[in-house]
């Protein structure tokens, strides 16, 4: 995934001492003065539009913020000396940046009202227009906008919890049920079995794959492009997908626009036909005792015999009821002689399931 970067905003911050909201990149407070705090914290505007002035992007791209550590004045992250002091900022804090504020937020928000004189105000005023007092305590309501890159935590539910347990405990109950078994003894009282031989010919058989792994000698009916998968570049057959807008924290009192994008890659998904030996007919024999045997075929032009398929059934009465067991092993099938009598393994739901001879 790509982040794709769109521009810079204004951050804001509020002034501890007279809680007047100042503009993420003034260095002192427009209400009293006081610098900006070396732990600000710097927050969206309830409004935002993109910065076009050449000068101010240039200083959010020169990265977070420096504090001069000889007299705590705040100088831009490429600055090599104070502006304040000229101090060696080679070893000094850099401020910490990278978070992700919210939303990019750039619909209007509501008017605020002065909590002086009640007066209602832009969103992105720092102070009222009718008395001049402080709108730092006065907050717009901004809609909750959260971006596509924030997870918001599923929410705790009880009940959900204790279904989910319950499931668990339930499941855990029938396994451990389905592989306790009692022994029982069951004589044969009667046996039955089928042999099945297919007969193939060659012909055309439907399939489905992308065009590039379609064999050589088949033949391709259509194609559409599907979604094969997604890339970080672009490439032929490639959509870019974006997810929403969100502003990430510079450090520098501006905050970045971006947004996080794929390209998904679109190939050819082609149907095609391709010549192969298919089940066209077959041919079955079924008995009721041990005499076992293959069924005869007879083949037309063009046409072969398949891998036979066999099934062989065993019915046991025990003292309550009867079994049925099932097997494809011949060499184990002749070994049911009638009235001959086998440990039958049962488990909790009367479900047989192995035998062996009561020797």
């Amino acid at each position: 995934m790509v982040r794709k970067k769109l521009g810079y905003v204004h951050l804001q911050w509020t002034c501890p001492r007279c809680e007047t909201i100042n503009l993420g990149p003034n260095k002192f407070c427009n209400g009293c003065g006081a610098p900006q705090p070396e732990d600000v914290k710097f927050e969206q505007r309830p409004e935002e539009a993109l910065i076009e002035d050449e000068a101010e992007i240039a200083r959010a791209k020169a990265g977070p913020d420096i504090h001069c550590p000889y007299c705590s004045a705040r100088n831009p992250g490429d600055a090599k000396f104070c502006g304040a002091c000229g101090g060696d900022l080679s070893e000094a804090e850099v401020r910490e940046a990278g978070q992700v504020l919210g939303a990019f937020r750039d619909e209007p928000a509501k008017e605020i009202l002065c909590p002086a004189c009640n007066t209602p105000n832009q969103a992105t005023a720092q102070r009222c227009a009718n008395c001049g007092a402080s709108l730092g305590i006065a907050k717009p309501e901004v809609p909750p906008k959260v971006p596509t890159e924030v997870k918001r935590p599923l929410p705790v539910i009880g009940i959900g919890i204790l279904a989910i347990a319950l499931c668990v405990i339930v499941t855990i109950v029938l396994i451990m049920s389905g592989l306790r078994t009692e022994e029982v003894i069951g004589e044969v009282r009667n046996v039955t079995w089928t042999r099945t031989i297919p007969i193939l010919a060659l012909g055309p058989v439907e399939h489905e794959d992308w065009f590039d792994e379609i064999p050589e000698d088949a033949e391709i009916y259509g194609c559409d492009l599907e979604l094969h998968h997604t890339s970080d570049e672009p490439s032929a057959n490639s959509r870019e997908v974006c997810g929403e807008e969100y502003v990430v924290d510079t450090g520098s009192g501006y905050g970045e626009v971006v947004q996080d994008c794929v390209y998904e890659v679109y190939e050819d998904w082609c149907t095609y036909t391709q010549i192969e030996w298919t089940n066209v007919d077959s041919v079955t024999v079924t008995g009721s005792d041990l005499d076992v045997y293959w069924p005869q075929v007879s083949l037309a032009e063009g046409q072969t015999e398949g891998e036979g398929e066999e099934t062989y059934e065993v019915v046991f009465q025990t003292e309550d009821r009867s079994y049925t067991f099932t097997t494809s092993d011949f060499n184990q099938f002749r070994q049911f002689q009638l009235n001959s009598r086998w440990i039958l393994n049962v488990n909790a739901f009367n479900t047989l399931v192995s035998v062996e001879p009561a020797d």
